[in-house]
């Protein structure tokens, strides 16, 4: 740990530039990360005096790339790690006191000797920071308390998990304060999603935490959930002369969740026709064979659905090799043809409860107007509302922000990089 002064000055001073230069994938972001550490280790100060030693980590926010609608039905996901990320200046404290303000929020008090299931806590922050105390307990982990000031910058409600991004950087707090750093990033994102399923009450999977914790590309095998298979694979999407850009639309999520539940009930709903439970162990051929059967007793959508999560599953691994080649140009056609798959078969990219406001298909078709030959977009997380992806030429990117800024507005448009790093200590 260093104290707070030095650290700050040591900062401003450029001894870490290199250090941000590598973690946040691009030189010119480096003024900017140094201004909001210094920032942050400031107000760590205000709030728990100057006198603490400290330490600062980082977790990433996370950006699906391929397998859209595929892990709920145990299937295989490609996922990237992005330069935002969530920050947090932190220092032990010797009594398991807990306490914790994130930017913008009230301070959370709580004892990492207090960590009981809490009914009343669910659906809160407090709930997330007990269940990731509580999975490091019963994996074998050493936990205590600490004091800590949190800012992010990955967008929140945009499906760049801000969520699995700071499970994730409180599961790195723990490991580095109390275990020397050797918690592995796996068993950090399976503490993330324990943190997530039963303290805070949100059945979510273990995408979106793996590729925060993992860092750069993350492919995930979901064949047997409780113990997935992943592999990092390394990616400099810089180097090969592109951006990752996340464009908010600004269309609402109220009234989805039907949308969102119909994806999964859908493909469960053929593969129960097989007497499986999700569509990973019901063969594609028989779907195919049996494709009249399943029209009639699934509708025709619940079939579409069906087909592209094989076809999804393919792609996923095709991108996957691509990126292992060095093969660009066909790591962007499987993206493309991802999203072409996720709007004609798996329909998510509006509702047709409300077929009137179709933000994300705007976005899609202007997207492909302005980028030509520089670059490929698809919807971008569960859809139906919200944000998509596109990968951009470097050279191409301020037209393509412009663009989208004078259509769905100011800060629409985030340009990112993958990052090579997962959840990790700063400094």
């Amino acid at each position: 740990m260093t104290e707070t002064k030095t650290l700050i000055r040591e900062i401003v001073e450029g001894r870490y530039d290199e250090r941000l230069a590598d973690i946040y994938c691009d030189g010119s972001r480096v003024d900017r990360e140094k201004k909001r550490l210094a920032s942050a280790i400031t107000e760590f100060v205000s709030l728990f005096g100057p006198d603490e030693p400290v330490e600062i980590y980082s977790a990433p926010g996370r950006s699906e790339i391929g397998g859209n609608h595929t892990d709920h039905q145990h299937g295989e996901v490609l996922a990237a790690s992005i330069s935002d990320d969530a920050i947090a200046v932190v220092s032990a404290t010797e009594d398991g006191e807990v306490k914790l303000l994130s930017k913008g929020y009230d301070m959370i008090t709580l004892s990492a000797n207090d960590l009981a299931l809490n009914p009343s806590e669910e659906g809160t922050t407090v709930a997330l920071i007990r269940g990731v105390i509580a999975g490091m307990k019963e994996r074998g982990c050493k936990v205590g308390g600490f004091h800590a000031f949190v800012t992010s910058d990955v967008l929140s409600g945009s499906g760049l998990s801000s969520s699995a991004a700071f499970e994730t950087v409180i599961g790195n707090i723990l490991s580095g304060l109390y275990n020397d750093n050797s918690v592995s990033a796996e068993t950090i994102a399976m503490i993330g999603q324990y943190a997530e399923n039963t303290y805070f009450g949100k059945p979510c999977g273990l995408m979106d935490q793996m590729a925060c914790s993992v860092g750069n590309l993350c492919y995930i095998d979901f064949e047997d959930p409780l113990h997935p298979k992943t592999e990092k694979i390394e990616m400099d999407l810089d180097k090969a002369g592109y951006c990752l850009c996340i464009t908010d639309t600004k269309g609402s999520h109220a009234d989805l969740t039907a949308d969102y539940a119909a994806v999964p009930r859908e493909m469960k709903a053929v593969a129960s026709l097989f007497g499986k439970e999700v569509l990973r162990f019901v063969p594609e051929e028989e779907v195919i064979a049996n494709a009249s059967m399943i029209r009639e007793k699934c509708g025709d959508r619940a079939l579409l659905r069906a087909l592209h999560f094989y076809e999804e599953n393919r792609r996923v691994r095709r991108e996957a090799d691509a990126i292992k080649a060095g093969d660009i140009p066909a790591f962007l056609r499987t993206v493309s043809e991802s999203g072409n798959s996720s709007f004609k078969y798996l329909q998510n990219v509006y509702t047709n409860q409300d077929v009137a406001h179709q933000n994300v298909s705007v976005a899609l078709m202007l997207s492909e107007k302005v980028l030509g030959e520089n670059g490929v977009c698809r919807v971008h997380g569960g859809g139906f509302a919200g944000t998509i992806q596109a990968f951009v030429r470097k050279e191409a990117v301020d037209t393509y922000r412009d663009q989208m800024h004078a259509l769905f507005g100011e800060d629409a448009c985030h340009v990112l990089g993958i990052r090579k790093y997962g959840g990790i200590k700063v400094l």
